[in-house]
């Protein structure tokens, strides 16, 4: 059971006062890059705007090529009403994301291992008041990442499709996020929707592109050409190309089968995708003034409450 008064944050909160002005001043002390005590936490937001292009896999393969590379990786499930990461990894958590945000269980207590020593925040699954997490609920969340023993040094955050308020307060959070596509046209289109909302409400600057599902190495180049055009032309960002996943029959099998294609099939074109963005993501540099200025870990941490956050459009 959390001690929700014994966290100075939710004790503001609990009591009908202001947030305190600077949200982080815990979190830095605890995790930040310069701490002696522990390494830095990558967070890294993959969103997509439209279902359906396979994202909770690249989320859960790219997680386990990164535990290959001895990395310490936490998934958290943010698709808070509707997760599916435990589902398609074949896993019966007792406990759910509900558990922390209710104050019945700590985070360390919810968490699941799962494939290659990833561990799995497991989200609800059918409960709609998570859809839309409140500042309460944010702070819990927060204070959960602080009572963590054992922090991770990446931070994996599956968002859930679409534009809601979750999606947006997670992809601001991050230090990165990693927008997922296939060559449908619509995703495309979903896509820019979302990198919009991002950078015009939040001041986001730097998107990072992977398209899934290709049949051909040129057809993953044309779609960055064709969104990168689009973005250079009406938004003030920085779109880099991470690479792409092709299509691979080994991917469904895998799937039907609860496993990551990365450990059922170590040798398929996919898994070797995986294991190629996974490096890639270690090696990304993280300049916050390309972000909103309201990061999880690292030097800006949480920021002063958004009451906007909701809107979407």
């Amino acid at each position: 059971m959390i001690d929700q008064t014994s966290h100075p944050s939710y004790a503001h909160v609990k009591h009908g006062q202001p947030p305190i002005v600077d949200q982080a001043s815990g979190l830095r002390a605890v995790l930040h890059p310069g701490s002696p005590q522990h390494r830095p936490v990558q967070v890294v937001a993959v969103s997509s705007g439209k279902g359906g292009v396979g994202k909770t896999n690249v989320v859960i393969n790219v997680a386990v090529a990164c535990a290959r590379q001895q990395r310490n990786v936490l998934v958290l499930d943010a698709d808070l009403a509707l997760g599916n990461v435990d589902i398609l990894l074949g896993l019966a958590p007792t406990h759910t994301i509900e558990d922390v945000l209710s104050g019945d269980r700590t985070l360390g207590e919810v968490v699941v291992k799962g494939p290659e020593g990833i561990h799995i925040l497991p989200a609800a699954s059918g409960i709609h008041e998570l859809s839309n997490l409140t500042y309460d609920q944010q702070l819990l969340l927060q204070s959960g990442f602080l009572q963590l023993e054992h922090p991770p040094d990446l931070l994996m955050i599956d968002c859930a499709a679409g534009l809601s308020a979750n999606v947006l307060y997670f992809s601001v959070i991050a230090d990165d996020t990693l927008v997922v596509v296939t060559p449908e046209p619509s995703s495309l289109t979903d896509a820019y929707a979302l990198i919009k909302v991002l950078s015009t409400r939040y001041q986001q600057r730097r998107f990072r592109l992977l398209v899934n599902m290709v049949r051909k190495p040129m057809e993953a180049k044309d779609v960055f050409r064709k969104l990168s055009l689009v973005t250079d032309r009406f938004l003030n960002v920085t779109l880099d190309y991470v690479g792409y996943i092709p299509f691979d029959d080994c991917i469904p099998l895998a799937v039907s089968q609860q496993r990551p294609v990365s450990t059922a099939f170590p040798r398929s074109s996919a898994s070797r995708a995986f294991t190629r963005v996974g490096t890639a993501m270690g090696q990304w540099k993280h300049d916050h003034s390309l972000r909103g200025g309201y990061q999880l870990f690292g030097a800006a941490g949480f920021g002063p409450r958004h009451e906007e956050m909701g809107k979407t459009a």
